[in-house]
């Protein structure tokens, strides 16, 4: 894939790897639709990245996503790739975590992602063309300890995809599910805690992981080859990852059974 020319929407563009994809993407001579919550720091991510559009909006506002999808499909006449990006991450003991920190994790880690992906796809299938990123983690592919109600949202987002990229492999539109370990992000200070509170203080092994530029770079180079399933990741947790990891014959073996007509003979029964 050639990203220069392309049109790449990102969520949660105003910080981390949503920042660092749409920077990344701008030097590749993509243009880059950003948004997020907190227009100010769009604005700043914007001021980097040549023209953009800037479409601020909370990921579980369907009323307001539905708006925004049309404003980016309408900018320069198509999306051509996406990232499912938005998500807040947890800090806290299942024993000692309210049901209320489950839901607005996996309102907007999985619901709102799936959401996004939604409004997208019909639009990508009918141009036969047309990439999707989703931003899972390698607390999708191991159960991560303190991080119940974010790997149940990251799994799920991670199966969603794999459906996904099966039903739209006769589309002409690649999917591809990204596993990052630890990156220098925010993630860990604005993860949510047992009652719902933000952390407010990062960990050691995230503010000494892999750089989020880097971490972009080697994402996009990967969806650029083909690579269905990404693990950007150091160490301990890359050998988690590669320990989980789907093999290739198995996600053909899965489109080989769309390409035969298994969605259509499913239908009619």
């Amino acid at each position: 894939m050639d990203y220069a020319g392309k049109v790449a929407w990102i969520t949660g563009a105003s910080s981390g790897i949503g920042a660092s994809l749409a920077r990344e993407l701008a030097a590749r001579g993509a243009h880059v639709v950003l948004s997020g919550r907190d227009a100010a720091r769009l604005a700043e991510v914007a001021a980097d990245c040549g023209e953009t559009l800037i479409l601020a909006f909370d990921v579980r506002d369907e009323a307001a996503l539905a708006d925004a999808t049309a404003k980016a499909i309408a900018w320069k006449g198509g999306v051509d790739i996406a990232f499912a990006n938005a998500g807040i991450s947890q800090r806290s003991r299942a024993l000692k975590t309210a049901m209320q920190v489950y839901r607005d994790i996996l309102e907007v880690d999985l619901l709102a992602q799936i959401a996004f992906t939604q409004g997208l796809i019909g639009h990508m299938a009918e141009r036969g063309s047309g990439a999707l990123g989703f931003i899972s983690s390698i607390a999708g592919k191991v159960g991560v300890p303190m991080r119940t109600a974010y790997s149940a949202a990251k799994f799920g987002l991670a199966g969603y995809a794999d459906a996904l990229r099966a039903e739209l492999s006769i589309n002409g539109v690649s999917v591809h599910t990204i596993y990052p370990g630890s990156v220098q992000t925010n993630v860990s200070r604005n993860a949510l805690t047992a009652d719902g509170a933000v952390r407010g203080r990062s960990d050691k092994a995230i503010d000494e992981g892999i750089p989020a530029d880097v971490a972009a770079r080697q994402m996009l180079d990967a969806i650029a080859e083909g690579t269905r399933e990404i693990i950007v990741a150091e160490g301990m947790e890359l050998a988690m990852g590669e320990a989980r990891r789907t093999p290739e014959a198995l996600f053909d073996q899965v489109a080989g059974m769309v390409a035969k007509g298994y969605m259509d003979k499913l239908e009619q029964q």
